[in-house]
């Protein structure tokens, strides 16, 4: 595949150039290489003229993609680590399995065909490969289809995976991630993320030029209720009255309505935000269906703990993956929130609905009524695999988080299937 690139230029758009710009360890490592902003930036190149990332370069790639994509799902050294190992972060690396007799390609080492499988089936759909396998080399590209996959193995199965077993899974696919030919790949692996340089801390200095393209601010729309909320969801937020106090108590204003943040900056819902959204979606859409404000709440935190991204391989705020979505969304006809990539379940809304309509779902999962406990652990651990004569810590966490937003249980009646 005859692919060559001479400048970031060549294989980077220009506002992913601007954000690398921006990364205070980027921006030294440049200038100091006698780069200069406005031209051109060189890639480096080993003895043998082969381009690749200097490790400064890839810790930016990576923390950028898993900032705009994977928020509080990813871990940025665990790429750092891949690509040290699979590739020694050159950018034109290709390998071939003899025993699969598949390629990888890139800096993440990525097989074209899963690419092709998470966008077009998994809904990781930012960017387009539209069958250009050639795509792949191009550093932010490979890596974000890194990331989605990562994602993908580490519930594969319905089961929520090690480290250990994602990153052997990820070397010798998922029939070699418990298999002897992998353990020494985990080990050095371990061995490379510990001796990861760290980042400088250095703060970017305040210069205009680099904040006048609002697409550098990935991140920033994940800081906004109003960037990913439509405008009817957030008037609606507005008018519900727990929620009116407690923006109005921490300052918000119409039109720029920021999430809570924990200290990794990763946006999350308080139990007042998650505890109406429930109230709003149920009361469009699921009035009649026994299920309550409260429980979807509960689940919602037992799932992602309240932030947007979701964790790990939990999509969003409900955990619910594209597939499940996009199949209650097609087939069975819930289409009230439309969904057609993984982005759109990183709005709350949507999350919540979609979730919502699951739960529904199971209640009545094989023609059969479903019990409350049934239904958490089929939702969390998918119904094939739910064991009712244990009570496992899913259905514990889950009465505990529920006392916590139940302050009063009265009214419920024997329709209540949550």
């Amino acid at each position: 595949m005859s692919v060559s690139f001479k400048y970031w230029d060549d294989c980077v758009d220009p506002e992913d150039m601007q954000a690398l710009w921006m990364d205070a360890d980027v921006r030294k490592e440049w200038l100091d290489a006698g780069e200069k902003m406005g031209q051109r930036i060189h890639l480096s190149r080993d003895p043998d003229g082969e381009t690749y990332l200097t490790q400064t370069e890839m810790r930016a790639v990576a923390e950028i993609i898993v900032d705009r994509h994977f928020k509080s799902q990813l871990d940025v050294d665990m790429l750092r680590a891949l690509a040290e190992i699979g590739s020694d972060r050159r950018l034109l690396a290709e390998g071939y399995d003899r025993k699969t007799k598949e390629t990888r390609l890139g800096i993440m080492q990525v097989v074209p065909q899963t690419a092709e499988w998470l966008f077009r089936e998994m809904g990781y759909r930012n960017y387009k490969i539209d069958g250009n396998q050639s795509l792949l080399f191009r550093p932010f590209i490979n890596i974000y289809f890194a990331g989605a996959y990562i994602i993908w193995l580490s519930s594969h199965d319905g089961k929520e995976r090690s480290e250990e077993y994602v990153v052997r899974a990820y070397k010798g696919g998922i029939k070699k991630a418990t298999h002897k030919s992998t353990a020494q790949y985990f080990k050095q692996y371990l061995s490379v993320k510990q001796s990861l340089p760290p980042k400088s801390g250095q703060q970017m200095p305040a210069n205009r030029s680099f904040a006048t393209n609002s697409s550098l601010k990935a991140g920033d729309s994940w800081k906004y209720w109003d960037s990913i909320v439509s405008p009817e969801d957030m008037e609606e937020l507005w008018r519900h009255p727990d929620v009116l106090k407690e923006w109005t108590a921490s300052g918000e204003r119409r039109g720029k309505v920021r999430f809570s943040q924990d200290p990794e900056k990763r946006p999350y819902l308080s139990r007042v935000e998650v505890k109406a959204v429930a109230e709003i979606i149920i009361s469009r859409c699921f009035n009649s269906r026994g299920i309550t404000p409260t429980a979807l709440a509960a689940v919602a935190e037992l799932c992602s703990m309240r932030f947007v991204h979701g964790v790990r391989a939990h999509t969003g705020l409900m955990g619910i993956d594209y597939p499940t979505a996009s199949w209650l969304y097609k087939d069975i006809g819930y289409n009230t929130y439309k969904v057609s990539s993984v982005n759109d379940l990183y709005n709350p809304f949507a999350s919540i609905y979609f979730g919502a309509a699951y739960l529904v779902w199971l209640s009545e999962y094989e023609g059969r009524r479903r019990s409350h406990q049934f239904i958490v652990q089929a939702y969390v651990g998918g119904p094939e695999n739910v064991n009712l004569q244990e009570t496992g810590p899913i259905w514990q966490k889950y009465q505990e988080i529920l006392s916590s937003y139940e302050a009063d249980k009265k009214g419920q009646g024997s329709c209540i299937i949550l």
